[in-house]
């Protein structure tokens, strides 16, 4: 059995103590030993063991001990050991036990004095305890600040206890007396919580009496003078103006965890502008000033709540939270960018720009940890900036192209990308960009970031030095033609040692000859020759970026150079009048078409071209040889048209999850408008009109009003037994993220009293009860609702299951009835989320557990099946719009979502449409842990049949 205790001592279950050698321990005269053996009984006690041959024997020996550490374990024994019977009532041997806590509440010593007060505390038994008040009430007066402050303690729980206020009638009277001349910080403390817990009234005139001095109080009683702020304002809502003013005043107080409780006070308290502004600049204050990371997480968990209920005037120190940058660590980094980008507004945004780009400055200095990281987090959040606001992208795109060339290849792509997006967008900025990503071209070194530089290079040099200018370009980062060539007498280089095959080879000649049962079969003598082979030729260290690229073997990269190049020879062919240069420009770049597709079927390439590859480069040359307009609209318009089609359709979603996340509130044709200029305002303070005229205007619009769906409650409710059984039970189920509530409603349906009735659970997957059962008698005919709660560890499909256990007076057998399953569903825990393409490939690519689940489902329509499996498994569709669109009889699609433990769930639906009309494929699930991956292909298992 479970007790409370309120040590925690360490047990070796591998040698138990035997009760035997604890008594005769005890009896002895040395002090050691007996410690040692109260140690052992206080162990025993707390594994569940009862060992009640030792009481007699611990009230003869230990009892009269002076020994202060033997004293001390006493106590905690007595604690832990029962001091009822099965009845309630207490055992005549407690007694005993009495004699012994008056004497230690009159002893000189006023260690012993103060432990025993301590332990009073927790004794729940009325009858140990009366005898024993008058020497509690005589330490309220001892001259140690130790003794008299654990007797207020003692007070207060005698006072709480079941006819505790006719023990100590006039405690409340006696302690605010005590407190009015007490000097020790501490004692006052638990003075003015005992007012605040047993008398709330005498505690508020206590408080109200000396407003003045309370700035001046210790950190402690401040502490608690704010919590009976919150207590009284929610039961008295119209008389927290004046309490507000103590708030305002405390949060110039010297402890920082006084100001942090004042200023979330100050928030649950009033929506007045002033006490937002006072609450975020405090929030602010702290945020730069501790040093520790989970407090300044924390902090910003707060600023992020005000953010989204009070953002006009989070606004305003936008630049205030920009400072908590300066922390090293990166997870308060990305909240505080977090933050500030929903911030922004026109007023702003040049500041936060021109401090986003000193940041990015200092990053290029090497000195922080985890600077691409961090400067990967920057441009992301410069990127969104110029999105937002247009404006400002010429004052950082050029800035951020000097990290084309990035050794952080994600920090690379974020610029490419970025760039890309502002070309399109900002069309005035398109010649300086180009010019400027040309001249940069060459330091690009990330084969994942050449291709889209090379892409916005074919679709965005118009004017004749541009194209010109670009051609050059990739030229010269391709070196010489070829890219190998035969040499027989040349030694190899290093990186032709690597690729090339050993010069030697067994060359076979074949002849027929005829065996001896008259058949014919091929003879085959192989003897070895020796030929030349390729010599990777190099390229210079400045034009080597697409040469060393191309010829470590990506031809994936071979393919978009041919793309760019066929782009720009055809713009050129329009913008150049003199043909013999163009056709010389053709010439050119199918000489390094065909180079590249040499190069990819030859020996010097570490692995053959790819199919893809090969047949793109051999479009472009095709199209080059036999150009007509038809051809040439689709490849300088279309691909243009396409790339803005997305951009328009990015733009859209975030309008509408922006949309999505305004809370619309509507106000009842009844409600009651208060005009607040009708009110009376003498004696009102500023901060309580500004109160006022918030509350008006939450009520105007509705925002106090909540709608409650009542058909979500009635689905909730779960039958635990059946109609016929003697016990009907019923379970109510909510879930609160980390942990769940069962409310069981139990209805005794027969004519007997049932005692000793427990609900007994238990769990299966990661949940764990919290409580241990207890037992109720339930009068016949009657109803009665029993609570328990179980914690969730992680994102789990678990199962509760259990038994009522019951006894009645005619049969003392226990009875058993037993459960239904309560299955607790994942979608409970996991919630649609959004992340980029990238950092989904990303994440796809670490984790570990895949779980793969076959399409077997009796829709018919891809887009109809894809949404059924949006809605099961309350997930986000990553993948555009327009990308599913159409009926070709495939699709494929990202959906992500994230749990309320921080776990990602990816799941990639891929579909055909079979020749039947049926469809099939797999849909593919993978996250970090095996858990939410199980569970969430059993959902899509179960779900996946039809819309049910």
């Amino acid at each position: 059995m479970d007790k409370s205790c309120t040590l925690l001592v360490h047990y070796d279950k591998g040698t138990p103590a035997v009760a035997k050698e604890i008594k005769e321990a005890l009896e002895g005269n040395d002090v050691e030993a007996k410690v040692d053996a109260m140690k052992k009984a206080v162990m025993l006690l707390l594994n569940g063991e009862t060992i009640p041959q030792l009481f007699i024997t611990i009230i003869r020996y230990v009892l009269p001990s002076e020994d202060h550490t033997i004293q001390k374990l006493l106590l905690l024994y007595l604690e832990l050991i029962e001091k009822t019977d099965s009845r309630g009532k207490v055992l005549p041997e407690m007694i005993l036990i009495c004699q012994n806590l008056r004497n230690n509440l009159q002893h000189p010593n006023e260690y012993i004095r103060g432990v025993t007060l301590r332990f009073l505390c927790r004794l729940k038994e009325t009858e140990i305890v009366e005898p024993l008040t008058p020497s509690v009430l005589q330490n309220l007066e001892h001259r140690h600040p130790f003794v008299r402050r654990n007797a207020i303690l003692a007070i207060m729980s005698i006072y709480k206890l079941p006819n505790g206020d006719q023990l100590f009638v006039d405690a409340p009277e006696m302690i605010e007396k005590a407190l009015s001349t007490e000097q020790d910080p501490s004692a006052k403390r638990n003075a003015f919580l005992m007012l605040f817990t047993c008398a709330e009234e005498r505690a508020v005139n206590y408080l109200l009496s000396n407003v003045d001095k309370v700035s001046d109080w210790n950190e402690s009683l401040q502490m608690v003078v704010l919590e009976l702020i919150q207590s009284v304002c929610k039961t008295k809502p119209a008389e927290k103006g004046k309490y507000i003013k103590i708030i305002i005043s405390l949060l110039s107080a010297t402890s920082s965890a006084v100001i942090y409780e004042c200023a979330g006070t100050l928030v649950s308290l009033s929506s007045a502008p002033t006490a937002i502004r006072a609450a975020a600049n405090t929030y602010c204050q702290l945020l730069l000033s501790q040093s520790d990371n989970n407090v300044k997480l924390i902090l910003l968990d707060r600023l992020s709540e005000l953010k989204s209920l009070h953002r006009d005037i989070m606004v305003e120190l936008i630049i205030d939270v920009l400072r908590a940058l300066s922390s090293p660590n990166l997870d308060i980094r990305k909240k505080t960018l977090d933050i500030a980008l929903d911030l922004i507004t026109h007023h702003n945004i040049n500041e936060v720009v021109q401090m986003l780009k000193k940041e990015v400055v200092k990053t290029q200095s090497g000195e922080l940890e985890k600077n691409g990281e961090y400067r990967q987090m920057l441009i992301q959040a410069i990127h969104a900036c110029a999105v937002k606001f247009p404006e400002v992208a010429s004052t950082v795109v050029h800035l951020l192209m000097d990290f084309l060339g990035d050794s952080n290849v994600a920090s690379a792509l974020d610029v490419v990308a970025f760039v890309r997006e502002i070309i399109e967008t900002n069309p005035k900025l398109r010649v300086s960009i180009i010019t400027r990503l040309l001249d940069t071209f060459y330091q690009i070194r990330a084969g994942k970031v050449c291709p889209c530089a090379l892409w916005i290079i074919g679709e965005y040099c118009l004017s004749l030095s541009e194209v010109e200018s670009g051609i050059a370009t990739i030229k010269q980062c391709l070196g010489e033609l070829p890219f190998y060539s035969i040499s027989e007498e040349s030694e190899p280089t290093e990186t032709s040692k690597k690729i090339q095959p050993t010069s030697s080879a067994m060359v076979s000649s074949r002849k027929p000859v005829i065996l001896a049962d008259g058949t014919y079969a091929t003879q085959s003598a192989a003897s070895e020759t020796t030929f030349s082979t390729p010599a990777v030729v190099q390229g210079s260290v400045t034009s080597g970026n697409l040469r060393t690229l191309l010829l470590t073997g990506d031809f994936f990269l071979g393919a978009v150079v041919a793309c760019t190049l066929t782009k720009l020879v055809l713009r050129l062919e329009e913008v150049q009048p003199s043909k013999t240069e163009v056709n010389k420009t053709v010439t050119q770049a199918l000489l390094i078409m065909v180079s590249m597709l040499q190069l990819g079927q030859s020996l010097a390439s570490p692995h053959p071209i790819d199919n893809d590859s090969y047949e793109r480069i051999v479009l472009c040359i095709k199209l080059l040889c036999h150009r007509n307009e038809e051809m040439k609209k689709i490849w300088l318009e279309s691909c243009r048209q396409s790339f803005v089609k997305m951009i328009s359709e990015k733009q859209l979603t975030e309008m509408a999850e922006l949309k999505a996340k305004t809370q619309t509130t509507n106000a009842q044709p009844d409600d009651l408008i208060d005009f607040f200029h009708l009110k009376s305002r003498k004696g009102m303070s500023q901060l309580e009109l500004e109160d006022q005229v918030q509350d008006d205007l939450k009520r105007a619009t509705g925002e106090f009003t909540k709608d409650e769906n009542d058909a979500n409650k009635l689905n909730r409710i779960l039958q635990l037994t059946g109609f016929s059984d003697p016990v009907y039970a019923e379970a109510y189920v909510t879930v609160h993220h980390y942990d769940i509530a069962l409310e069981v409603t139990v209805i005794n349906r027969t004519k007997e009293t049932l005692q000793n009735m427990c609900l007994e659970l238990a769990t299966m997957g990661d949940l764990k009860l919290v409580e241990r059962p207890q037992n109720y008698s339930l009068a016949p005919e009657t109803s009665m609702q029993i609570k328990a709660n179980i914690k969730v560890s992680s994102t789990e499909t678990g199962v509760i299951f259990g038994n009522i256990v019951y006894e009645t007076s005619n049969v003392m057998e226990r009875n058993v009835v037993v459960l239904n399953d309560i299955h607790i569903d994942i979608m409970d825990y996991i919630s649609p989320a959004v992340c980029s393409e990238a950092a989904f490939r990303t994440m796809w690519a670490e984790f570990e557990w895949e779980n793969k689940v076959a399409v077997n489902t009796t829709i018919q329509n891809e887009r109809e099946f894809l949404d059924h499996i949006i809605k099961s498994t309350n997930m986000k569709c990553l993948t555009a719009p327009s990308a599913i669109e159409g009926e070709c009889g495939f699709l494929a699609a990202n959906l992500y979502a994230k749990s309320v433990f921080g776990e990602d769930a990816l799941v990639n639906v891929s579909i055909e449409k079979q020749t039947d009309g049926a469809l099939s494929g797999y849909i593919r699930i993978r996250s970090k842990t095996q858990g939410i991956a199980l569970s969430l292909g059993d959902k899509i298992t179960l779900k996946q049949k039809g819309s049910s």
